[in-house]
This record gives C-alpha cells, structure tokens and sequence, in this order.
C-alpha cells in the first residue's frame, strides 16, 4: 500500500510539430496586460479614441445599411425615383432592368405608373440640373455631360432631400398630387419585354429609347377649365368676373361677361354638364335692357361673338336671338359725324358717346369689331351691320398719315383722321387691326383685294421699321416705332403676329411670312423661359447691345401677367401648320406654370404678425380691426382648403412671391384654355382653319361658302 502522502504524475511528451499549437493563455494576457502598462499615457489615449470611433461609425451606419438592403423588396420603383422630366430624360419601360456599360452614360427615368417591381440601380453623382430659365445658349435640357455614372459594383444611392425638393415639382389634379411633367407611359407590350430580356442577358449594348404615349394634356385642359369654372360657379355666377382669392366677383358691363365668352369653349371641350347650366342662365336670366355704359369693342368680340360662335357650332337659335338683341343695341355708337364709332354704347338707353377725356377712338377699337357684324348681317339678311363696319375699313384704307402701312393708335370721331401721329405699334391699341385685314379677308372668300393690299402692306411695313435683333441670342423681335426711332419694346399682344403671319402664308401669301412666324414665335417663347416662374410679362424690353448677358429685361410696372392668350394662339397655328411638336411642348410648359404660379388651390387670409417674435406670433384680422403695435400685416396661404379660379400675377420675375391680383379676366376661360386644348387635340378637324376664322376674343366664325 501506497502511503497517503505519495502522488502519481504522468508524464506527456509533445512532438515538434504540434509544439506550436500549445500556448499559455494565463502568461498571454499577463504578458499583454505589461505591454499595454508599458505603453505611454498619449499611446493609450489614441488607441481608445480609434477604439471608440469605429464602434460609432458602427452604429450609425447599421440603419442605412439595412433600409438599403430593405428598401430593394420593399419599396416599388415610383416611390424610389426623382422625377427627372425637367431634364428631358427618357424613361426605362417596366420589368426592363438596365446594365450600366463601363463609358456609357445612362439616364435616369421619371416615374412611370409606378408597377411593384423592385428598385433599379441609379447613378452615383447627378448634377443638379441647369435652370431652364435663361437665354438659350445659357440653357441645357437633361444633357449626357451632366450626368456623372457609377462603377457597376457600388450600390444605389438616394438623392437627398434638399436636392429633391429643388428638383420636383406637383400641381393639383382633381384633388390629388401629380408631378408637373410626368410622362404617363403604357405598359410595354410582350414583344418589348422579351427583347429588353435579351438585351439584359447578353449585355452587349445600352437600352435603346422606347416610344411612349405622352399625358393626356387635352385632358389636363379640360380639368384646368373645371377648376377656373368652379370658383366661376361658386362665387361668381351670372357676373362679368371671377375675384378668386376673396371668393367673389367683378362687374364690368353686369352681363356675365366670363359665362357667355366660354360658352363655345365648353362646347368644343366637350364639357356638356357645365354648357348646359351656362344655356339655362342665358335663357331665363340673361338680359340686354340695361341702363349700363358697355364698350364697344369688348362687347363685340366677347359676347357677340360668343353668342354668334355659340349658335355655330350648337345650331341653337336661343343664342342667335340674344345676339341679334346686343347687336341691335350697339348700333347707336355708329352715329357720329365721321361714320367712326364712339367707344362707349348705353345699351339701355340706346346713347353712346366717346370717353371722358377725349374725342378719339383707338384704331384697334374701330377696325376689329368687322367679323362679328358682318357675320350678324349675313345671318338676319340685314344690311345694316355690315354696311357700318365696311364704312370704316373704306375710310381707314384711304386715310393719310401711315408710315408704310402702319397705322397710328387713335383716330377721331368727329373728324375722321388719325390722331397722335408719329407712333406706330403692333401692340395696345393698334394689334388687332392687322390681324382684321387678313381675316376679313378670309371670311369674305379671299374677294376683298382692298383689305388683302393693306395687309400685305403692313406686313412689309413691319419688316422695313420695327424687326430688330437682340444681343447676346439674336432673337427677332416687333418695337415700337416713336417719331422716327426704334423702342425695343414688345407687348405681349403681339405674339398674336407669329399665328397670322402662318395663317396668311397658309393660304397662299409669301412664303417669307412662314420664315418670320417662326422666328418671332421662337421670341415670344423666350419671353416665358426666361421668366423665373415660366410666365410672360405684360411688357418686354429687349437689349440690343449685350450688356448685362441677357434678352429680355423687365420693368416693375410690366411685370404682370394677366394670364393672356397671344402666344398659345400663335403655338395653336403654328403647330396646325407645321405639326412640329415643340410648339405642343411649349404650350404644355405654359400650362404647368400657369397651374404652378397663378391655379388657387386654398384660402388666402389676411393675418398680423407681430415683428418682434415674428413667425411665432399669428392672428387673425376680424374685419374692421386696427393694426396693433409692432404688427405687419400679411397673408397666410392655407393650401388644404378646397377653392377654386385662376389669377392674374403681379410679378414674373419672383417666382416664391408672384403677387396674386384677384382676378380672373373673362378671356383665360374664352381664350387662352381654348386654344390650349386646340393645340393638345389630335382631330385636324376640330374647328378647322379652312372652314372657320376665329375673332380676336377666339370665337370661331364660319368662312362664308364664296370662299370654296
């Protein structure tokens, strides 16, 4: 027996070769721990600090790196995309996944009719777009340079939100929110998808672009016509005007001025509940036995030619009734010594008389109201009417103190003649007296060679004295012609010239007017697109030596804009003519601004801000209330508040405060969205040129049958 006292050991021989396996972790971190003494104080510090800085960057990059991994099943394609419209981008077609090919650069889509499919890789930097506002050598439209691609390898990126808000724009579409220049695009069809499939898998060449189907833009007229009839309906119905931010309503004649000019709008879009309830009012409460002093002209070019346009295209006689009520009534401004009419016309009492300060007519007034009587005179077989008007076309045709056609602004009723010589213009008070030559013209069966020879007249007239060019762009442009010098300044009335000019060379006239509708079509589009909310001054000022790198300037009394239709008038013809679709892209670009800037879609209320704790301090001003101290008065917009109406703007130029200026005038429902939605049609024969000529208010009157 062993003593208690004795221990047995075992004795274990290791190899060489697993010697190095064997470690004594007890000596290992007593042996780390003295290194660690050993280091100095500024040597531990920094290792803690590094330490401690990637266990950080570890927490904060977990939650992006996982939405980015979440966000490839999760989130559909049209919730992950900017809209890239602005930038002229073509779209990728759904289901068709694109391969980024090393040299090749690849744009970005706007969004389609978001399909759940998953999200596709985007570029790695994108520039911010260029403005598109600027001359044209400044602008650029979605260019490839612009666009900086990522190595395939590296994941997708998010725009971040500053970019985003700077680069999409919404409008209000029947109470939801769409982007501005969406594209709706189609589904591609099986035949595309199989192909993208293949192009996909072999990876051989970039996606070639795919035809799409633009937005309905007829459509998003029609809807832009029910918004500005809608708070028509509500807050002015049976007036001459719509207020759209005090919700109430205008009288300038108290005829319904705005009801009866869109009466032929709402036919020609199709809109027949709204035309029916406009039919009614005419019929039970539309009345001319007023003691009321109306224009001459306004009336004439408004309500009886919508009346007369109206009775065309419905062959109702309700509405030839009342037009043969009002053209009865304005012919005792007919009866002056001079066979020119008086401006002004009491309609109830059968007077008329010039206006206060002067004897004088404006040449426009007086020569632009023809297309409507004569038309009158061939519907009720009575003579009158025309006979009147033809009277002043035949003394205007003889009359001395035109400059080379060019007439001046004002004539007088007493005397005949033309008055404030020297100042000849295409603009206020002389536009539409052109424009009448040619269409008499036309509405006569092309058989009145008088009126065809001051045309043409004119036209070489404006060629030899009022054409100049602008510095830097070269973009041609109609002065103002004062005393033997060049004013380069430009109504925007006179964008009504490019759309002549077309309809003249259209039917047979020297093809050199094509050639200048074209480059002052061109120039009247500059004066949107260089605009920093898209939208045309009332005025431009052209520079002619290039000192401050610009085209257009404006002055701060011309910077409204009355939401006005001479230049989609003039797009409207010139596509027709043409078929060339920037001028349909134009007029879209117009649409959008105007929704952007001028569409209502909240209460403006009036509020006091106090100034010292500003914008903390609201309150809002009861009716009567006195302004309390250190207090501004301003106003808030609350957009979630259903309203409706459009409204003229008070500046172009500043596109965060545009100044609303409650008003709708009565021609942005007769004329501006009616030709908007022309211009948008696909049917030639919607209104067409060789059957109808349309007023200076955009009432179509027939060519009368002579013609064919």
């Amino acid at each position: 027996m062993y003593s208690p006292l004795r221990k047995d050991f075992v004795s274990l021989t290791l190899g060489e070769q697993h010697s190095h396996s064997y470690t004594n972790g007890k000596h290992r971190r007593q042996s780390c721990w003295r290194k660690w003494k050993q280091l100095s104080r500024l040597q531990r510090s920094l290792i803690l600090f590094l330490l401690a800085f990637l266990v950080i960057c570890g927490i904060f990059s977990y939650p992006t790196l996982s939405e980015q991994w979440r966000a490839l099943s999760d989130r559909s394609m049209g919730e992950d995309w900017d809209e890239t419209e602005n930038q002229g981008l073509q779209p990728i077609p759904p289901g068709l996944l694109p391969k980024v090919v090393p040299g090749v650069v690849q744009e970005e889509p706007p969004e389609p009719q978001r399909p759940n499919i998953p999200v596709l890789p985007k570029p790695q930097a994108l520039k911010k777009p260029p403005s598109k506002r600027g001359p044209p050598a400044m602008q650029k439209r979605g260019n490839v340079s612009d666009w900086q691609v990522k190595d395939q390898e590296e994941p997708p990126f998010r725009r971040d939100e500053e970019q985003e808000k700077e680069t999409k724009t919404v409008i209000s579409w029947r109470g939801a929110m769409i982007e501005a220049e969406q594209g709706t695009e189609p589904q591609p069809s099986a035949h595309a998808k199989e192909a993208a499939g293949q192009a996909e898998v072999e990876g051989a060449a970039p996606l070639q672009p795919v035809s799409v189907k633009p937005v309905d833009r007829a459509e998003a007229v029609r809807e832009a016509f029910r918004h500005a009839w809608k708070g028509y309906k509500e807050f002015a119905w049976g007036h001459d005007e719509l207020k759209p931010i005090s919700k109430t309503h205008g009288e300038w004649f108290g005829l319904g001025l705005t009801l009866i000019d869109a009466l032929d709008t709402m036919w020609i879009l199709d809109l027949k509940e709204e035309f029916e309830e406009s039919k009614e009012w005419v019929e039970k409460e539309l009345s001319f036995s007023k003691n009321v002093d109306v224009n001459l002209f306004e009336s004439t070019i408004r309500i009886l030619g919508g009346l007369l346009s109206t009775y065309h295209l419905t062959g109702d006689t309700l509405f030839l009734e009342k037009a043969k009520d009002i053209g009865s009534r304005l012919m005792p401004a007919f009866n002056t010594p001079s066979k020119i009419p008086f401006s002004d016309v009491n309609i109830g009492k059968g007077t008329a008389h010039p206006p206060r300060w002067t004897t004088d007519s404006t040449v426009a007034e007086v020569t632009s109201i023809q297309l409507e009587f004569r038309e009158l005179s061939r519907l009720t077989q009575e003579p009158q009417y025309q006979k009147a008007v033809d009277e002043i076309m035949r003394q205007v045709h003889r009359l001395d103190g035109k400059h080379d056609g060019l007439v001046p602004m004002f004539i007088n009723t007493n005397s005949g003649k033309f008055t404030h010589r020297g100042v000849f213009t295409l603009g206020a008070r002389a536009d539409s007296y052109y424009e009448y030559l040619l269409k008499q013209w036309l509405q006569g069966g092309k058989q009145e060679p008088e009126l065809l020879e001051d045309y043409l007249q004119a036209v070489e007239g404006v060629k030899k004295n009022l054409l100049k060019q602008t510095s830097p762009s070269k973009l041609l442009f109609v002065g103002e012609l004062s005393h033997g010098r060049l004013n380069p300044k430009m109504d925007h009335l006179v964008c009504f010239l490019p759309g002549t000019l077309a309809l003249g060379a259209r039917n047979g006239l020297p093809a050199d007017h094509m050639e200048l509708a074209v480059q002052l079509m061109e120039t009247c589009h500059q004066m949107y697109v260089q605009m920093e909310t898209g939208l045309s001054p009332e005025i431009a000022h052209f520079n002619v030596q290039n000192h401050n790198g610009r085209d257009v300037d404006v002055k701060p009394a011309d910077r409204h804009n009355l939401l006005r239709p001479e230049t989609v008038e003039s797009l409207f013809y010139m596509y027709r003519f043409t078929q060339d679709s920037k001028y349909r892209d134009w007029g879209w670009e117009i649409l959008q601004s105007f929704n952007k800037y001028t569409r209502l879609s909240g209460d403006l209320l009036p509020f006091q801000a106090n100034t010292q704790s500003f914008p903390r301090t609201l309150k809002p001003m009861s009716s009567g209330q006195e302004r309390l101290p250190n207090a501004v008065n301003v106003k808030v917009v609350l957009l979630n508040v259903p309203s409706g109406g459009y409204t003229s703007i008070g500046n172009v130029r500043d596109p965060v405060n545009p100044g609303p200026r409650d008003k709708m005038e009565s021609f942005f429902l007769g004329e501006t969205l009616k030709y908007l939605f022309l211009l948008f049609s696909d049917d030639p024969e919607l209104i067409s040129l060789d059957k109808y000529v349309f007023n200076t208010e955009a009432h179509p009157l027939p060519i009368w049958p002579s013609a064919s």
